[in-house]
Protein backbone atom coordinates (compact mmCIF):
# COMPACT_ATOMS: atom_id res chain seq x y z
CA UNK A 1 0.00 0.00 0.00
CA UNK A 2 1.57 3.32 -1.00
CA UNK A 3 1.02 6.44 0.94
CA UNK A 4 0.03 10.23 0.04
CA UNK A 5 0.90 11.97 2.72
CA UNK A 6 -1.10 14.78 2.24
CA UNK A 7 -3.94 12.62 2.56
CA UNK A 8 -3.36 10.63 5.37
CA UNK A 9 -1.59 10.35 8.23
CA UNK A 10 1.69 9.50 8.24
CA UNK A 11 3.13 6.02 7.74
CA UNK A 12 6.03 4.95 10.21
CA UNK A 13 8.07 1.32 9.86
CA UNK A 14 10.23 0.52 12.94
CA UNK A 15 12.27 -2.19 11.89
CA UNK A 16 13.06 -3.31 15.65
CA UNK A 17 13.70 -7.33 17.06
CA UNK A 18 12.99 -6.08 20.43
CA UNK A 19 9.60 -6.49 20.79
CA UNK A 20 9.04 -4.49 24.26
CA UNK A 21 10.73 -1.71 22.49
CA UNK A 22 9.48 -2.06 19.14
CA UNK A 23 5.55 -1.85 20.71
CA UNK A 24 6.10 1.11 23.17
CA UNK A 25 8.05 3.12 20.04
CA UNK A 26 4.63 2.00 17.82
CA UNK A 27 2.12 2.71 20.88
CA UNK A 28 3.42 6.44 21.42
CA UNK A 29 3.40 7.29 17.20
CA UNK A 30 0.14 6.04 17.09
CA UNK A 31 -0.79 8.42 19.87
CA UNK A 32 0.98 11.32 17.76
CA UNK A 33 -1.57 10.08 15.01
CA UNK A 34 1.21 7.98 13.02
CA UNK A 35 0.70 4.62 11.17
CA UNK A 36 3.08 1.93 12.43
CA UNK A 37 4.44 -1.09 11.20
CA UNK A 38 7.08 -3.31 13.11
CA UNK A 39 9.56 -5.58 12.11
CA UNK A 40 11.79 -7.39 13.42
CA UNK A 41 14.29 -8.36 10.93
CA UNK A 42 16.32 -6.36 8.57
CA UNK A 43 15.62 -8.27 5.11
CA UNK A 44 11.80 -8.40 6.21
CA UNK A 45 11.84 -4.48 7.18
CA UNK A 46 13.58 -4.08 3.41
CA UNK A 47 10.46 -5.71 1.63
CA UNK A 48 7.97 -3.83 3.74
CA UNK A 49 9.85 -0.75 3.05
CA UNK A 50 10.01 -1.29 -0.85
CA UNK A 51 6.20 -2.06 -1.18
CA UNK A 52 4.89 0.48 1.17
CA UNK A 53 6.81 3.76 0.64
CA UNK A 54 6.20 4.77 4.04
CA UNK A 55 7.04 8.53 5.60
CA UNK A 56 9.73 7.47 7.97
CA UNK A 57 12.26 4.80 8.83
CA UNK A 58 12.98 4.00 12.40
CA UNK A 59 16.14 1.31 12.39
CA UNK A 60 17.97 -0.84 14.73
CA UNK A 61 21.44 -1.29 14.24
CA UNK A 62 22.08 -4.92 15.37
CA UNK A 63 19.19 -6.97 13.80
CA UNK A 64 18.45 -10.86 12.24
CA UNK A 65 18.78 -11.13 8.88
CA UNK A 66 20.52 -8.08 7.61
CA UNK A 67 22.35 -5.65 10.03
CA UNK A 68 20.86 -2.04 10.10
CA UNK A 69 23.53 -0.26 8.43
CA UNK A 70 23.53 -2.49 5.57
CA UNK A 71 19.42 -1.79 5.20
CA UNK A 72 20.46 1.92 5.29
CA UNK A 73 22.90 1.64 2.52
CA UNK A 74 20.36 -0.60 0.29
CA UNK A 75 17.70 1.98 0.94
CA UNK A 76 19.66 4.91 0.36
CA UNK A 77 20.84 3.35 -2.72
CA UNK A 78 17.50 3.08 -4.71
CA UNK A 79 16.30 5.85 -5.95
CA UNK A 80 12.45 4.60 -4.90
CA UNK A 81 13.83 5.04 -1.38
CA UNK A 82 16.86 7.32 -0.99
CA UNK A 83 14.23 10.24 0.11
CA UNK A 84 12.48 8.57 2.90
CA UNK A 85 14.43 9.51 6.16
CA UNK A 86 16.07 6.93 8.52
CA UNK A 87 16.92 7.71 11.98
CA UNK A 88 18.82 4.80 13.49
CA UNK A 89 18.09 3.55 17.38
CA UNK A 90 21.14 1.44 19.08
CA UNK A 91 22.95 0.56 21.86
CA UNK A 92 26.38 1.36 20.09
CA UNK A 93 27.05 4.99 21.12
CA UNK A 94 30.45 5.34 19.92
CA UNK A 95 31.66 7.84 17.71
CA UNK A 96 32.66 5.61 15.19
CA UNK A 97 28.84 3.53 14.77
CA UNK A 98 27.64 7.49 14.53
CA UNK A 99 29.79 8.75 11.53
CA UNK A 100 29.32 5.62 9.98
CA UNK A 101 25.54 5.32 10.29
CA UNK A 102 25.02 9.18 9.12
CA UNK A 103 27.46 8.92 6.27
CA UNK A 104 25.21 6.40 4.62
CA UNK A 105 22.52 8.58 4.90
CA UNK A 106 20.85 8.26 8.10
CA UNK A 107 19.26 11.13 8.68
CA UNK A 108 19.71 10.96 12.93
CA UNK A 109 21.20 8.63 15.00
CA UNK A 110 19.86 8.05 18.52
CA UNK A 111 21.19 6.08 21.12
CA UNK A 112 19.42 3.43 23.72
CA UNK A 113 18.35 3.88 26.19
CA UNK A 114 16.19 7.04 24.88
CA UNK A 115 13.05 9.18 25.88
CA UNK A 116 10.03 7.96 23.82
CA UNK A 117 9.29 11.76 24.23
CA UNK A 118 13.06 12.28 22.25
CA UNK A 119 12.23 10.10 19.93
CA UNK A 120 8.94 11.25 18.86
CA UNK A 121 10.25 15.10 18.52
CA UNK A 122 13.20 13.79 16.59
CA UNK A 123 10.55 12.11 14.06
CA UNK A 124 8.71 15.26 13.89
CA UNK A 125 11.95 17.09 12.72
CA UNK A 126 12.68 14.32 9.78
CA UNK A 127 9.20 14.46 8.72
CA UNK A 128 9.23 17.89 8.70
CA UNK A 129 12.46 17.66 6.80
CA UNK A 130 11.72 15.92 4.60
CA UNK A 131 7.52 16.91 2.98
CA UNK A 132 9.34 19.74 1.46
CA UNK A 133 12.35 18.36 -0.04
CA UNK A 134 9.80 14.94 -1.38
CA UNK A 135 6.95 17.18 -2.83
CA UNK A 136 8.01 21.36 -3.24
CA UNK A 137 7.93 22.67 -6.92
CA UNK A 138 10.61 25.04 -7.33
CA UNK A 139 10.65 27.44 -10.82
CA UNK A 140 13.60 25.98 -11.87
CA UNK A 141 17.22 24.79 -11.99
CA UNK A 142 20.47 26.66 -10.72
CA UNK A 143 23.69 26.07 -12.24
CA UNK A 144 26.86 26.73 -10.73
CA UNK A 145 29.62 25.28 -13.07
CA UNK A 146 29.23 21.51 -13.67
CA UNK A 147 26.40 21.61 -10.74
CA UNK A 148 23.01 21.42 -11.66
CA UNK A 149 20.77 21.58 -9.08
CA UNK A 150 16.92 21.12 -9.98
CA UNK A 151 14.58 21.72 -7.32
CA UNK A 152 11.62 20.89 -8.69
CA UNK A 153 13.01 16.96 -9.83
CA UNK A 154 14.74 16.73 -6.35
CA UNK A 155 18.11 15.95 -8.82
CA UNK A 156 21.18 17.10 -8.70
CA UNK A 157 23.72 16.28 -11.57
CA UNK A 158 27.55 16.86 -11.92
CA UNK A 159 29.23 16.85 -14.97
CA UNK A 160 25.60 15.66 -16.66
CA UNK A 161 26.24 12.70 -13.67
CA UNK A 162 23.47 11.98 -11.19
CA UNK A 163 24.65 12.53 -7.85
CA UNK A 164 22.20 10.47 -5.07
CA UNK A 165 21.29 12.81 -2.00
CA UNK A 166 20.06 12.20 0.71
CA UNK A 167 17.18 14.81 1.87
CA UNK A 168 19.27 16.40 4.68
CA UNK A 169 22.26 16.45 1.81
CA UNK A 170 20.20 18.03 -0.94
CA UNK A 171 19.22 20.54 1.67
CA UNK A 172 22.39 21.78 2.80
CA UNK A 173 23.31 21.90 -1.29
CA UNK A 174 20.24 24.19 -1.61
CA UNK A 175 21.39 26.38 1.14
CA UNK A 176 24.75 26.79 -0.40
CA UNK A 177 23.44 27.33 -3.91
CA UNK A 178 21.19 30.14 -2.49
CA UNK A 179 23.90 32.01 -0.72
CA UNK A 180 27.11 32.05 -2.74
CA UNK A 181 30.14 33.63 -1.53
CA UNK A 182 28.69 34.00 1.92
CA UNK A 183 29.99 31.97 5.15
CA UNK A 184 27.79 29.57 6.90
CA UNK A 185 28.31 28.92 10.38
CA UNK A 186 27.32 25.23 11.25
CA UNK A 187 24.30 26.92 13.65
CA UNK A 188 23.13 28.89 10.37
CA UNK A 189 22.72 25.17 8.50
CA UNK A 190 21.67 23.05 11.11
CA UNK A 191 18.57 26.40 11.43
CA UNK A 192 18.26 27.45 7.86
CA UNK A 193 18.77 24.30 6.24
CA UNK A 194 17.33 21.93 8.26
CA UNK A 195 15.21 23.29 10.53
CA UNK A 196 15.26 25.37 14.21
CA UNK A 197 14.28 22.13 15.77
CA UNK A 198 16.65 19.99 14.33
CA UNK A 199 18.03 17.31 16.56
CA UNK A 200 21.58 17.47 15.02
CA UNK A 201 24.41 18.52 16.72
CA UNK A 202 27.97 20.59 14.70
CA UNK A 203 30.08 17.37 14.60
CA UNK A 204 26.73 15.59 12.66
CA UNK A 205 26.87 18.69 10.26
CA UNK A 206 30.44 17.70 9.47
CA UNK A 207 29.74 14.46 8.58
CA UNK A 208 26.82 15.33 6.22
CA UNK A 209 28.62 17.81 4.53
CA UNK A 210 31.85 15.06 4.44
CA UNK A 211 29.21 12.83 2.54
CA UNK A 212 28.06 15.71 0.47
CA UNK A 213 30.74 16.33 -0.86
CA UNK A 214 32.16 12.92 -1.72
CA UNK A 215 28.93 12.19 -4.08
CA UNK A 216 29.55 15.92 -5.81
CA UNK A 217 33.05 14.51 -7.67
CA UNK A 218 34.51 17.61 -8.56
CA UNK A 219 32.38 19.91 -7.63
CA UNK A 220 32.87 19.17 -4.01
CA UNK A 221 35.45 22.17 -4.72
CA UNK A 222 32.95 24.40 -4.59
CA UNK A 223 31.97 24.38 -0.68
CA UNK A 224 35.32 25.48 1.25
CA UNK A 225 35.90 24.82 4.82
CA UNK A 226 36.15 28.04 6.52
CA UNK A 227 38.19 27.46 9.72
CA UNK A 228 36.50 28.58 12.95
CA UNK A 229 33.45 29.73 11.42
CA UNK A 230 31.80 27.25 8.84
CA UNK A 231 31.80 26.69 5.30
CA UNK A 232 31.11 29.05 1.93
CA UNK A 233 29.99 28.04 -1.62
CA UNK A 234 31.84 29.52 -3.82
CA UNK A 235 31.00 29.02 -7.62
CA UNK A 236 32.78 30.14 -10.47
CA UNK A 237 29.31 31.07 -12.21
CA UNK A 238 26.05 30.82 -12.00
CA UNK A 239 23.09 30.32 -14.37
CA UNK A 240 19.05 29.71 -13.75
CA UNK A 241 17.07 28.60 -16.70
CA UNK A 242 13.83 28.38 -17.00
CA UNK A 243 11.95 25.37 -15.83
CA UNK A 244 12.95 22.27 -17.54
CA UNK A 245 10.34 21.19 -19.52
Amino acid sequence: MSHDPDNGPFMVVVVEDESDIANIIAFNLETEGYKVTCVDRGDHGLTIIRREIPDLVILDLMLPGIDGLSVCQQLKSDPMTRDIPIIMVSAKAEDSDIVIGLGLGADDYISKPFSIRELAARAKVALRKSRPARHEVAEGRMVFDELVIDAERHEVTVSGHPASLTVTEFRLLQQFAENPGRALSREQLISQALGKDAAIIDRNIDVHIASLRRKLGKAARLIKTIRGIGYKFTPGRRTTPSATP
